[in-house]
């Protein structure tokens, strides 16, 4: 099995990774401004489920297909991209009904929070960041001798997705707190509803022009 060693060698190696904001960092972070708490930490729980689905890819080979296949790279990378910026145009253009959300609003008025964790999850899923990290980096921890090579993956996985959930917690509620300030004025809170939309306009551009290392 998995040793300590390579425990705690894959996770000094994802930390390194993670504490660079890449594109769930910053989708939780537009979301947390654009919708608040409840929507933030929703999305994180999605953007981890998809972070594991693509551990779970590499570790059964789907994950090395996707980033040896130049043109199912692209696919993947530029769905992801489209779905930040379709995500980004809806809060913009809800922005002025953020007061109500935030005076929480009815149930029904609200954004379900399965529907959130699923926008999280296709983001975590399509975000390139983990797909070359994912593919690249976890198979140069595995003791291949000891068998059992896709079990490894998925338990050395459970990693960066632990680190994951604290640091992007932590980016979530900091954003968050701080629109609560802005919850106190109906138009200082329209413009960081709309700052949220415009940073996932931003961040879904970004991810479209970010090209392969190769």
């Amino acid at each position: 099995m998995v040793s300590t060693e390579s425990i705690f060698a894959f996770a000094a190696m994802s930390l390194l990774v993670i504490v660079i904001p890449g594109p769930s960092v910053l989708f939780v972070i537009g979301r947390a401004l654009a919708h608040g708490r409840r929507t933030a930490l929703a999305t994180v729980l999605g953007n981890l489920v998809g972070s594991y689905v693509l551990v779970i890819a590499v570790a059964w080979g789907l994950g090395a297909l996707v980033e040896s296949s130049a043109a199912v790279f692209m696919g993947v990378k530029m769905a992801g991209a489209a779905y930040l910026v379709y995500l980004g145009v809806q809060a913009f253009r809800h922005r002025k009904q953020m007061r109500a959300a935030a005076m929480e609003a009815p149930v029904g008025e609200q954004r379900g929070d399965l529907r959130t964790v699923l926008d999280g999850l296709f983001v975590g899923i399509t975000n390139p960041k983990g797909i070359v990290f994912f593919a690249a980096v976890l198979p140069q921890f595995v003791n291949h001798s000891a068998g059992h090579v896709p079990l490894q993956m998925m338990v050395l996985g459970l990693v960066p997705v632990a680190i994951g959930l604290v640091t992007d917690t932590l980016w979530g509620l900091g954003a968050s707190a701080a629109r609560s300030w802005f919850a106190r004025s109906d138009r200082r809170l329209s413009m960081i509803g709309g700052a949220g939309g415009f940073a996932m306009i931003g961040l879904g551009v970004t991810v479209a022009a970010t090209g392969r290392a190769d």
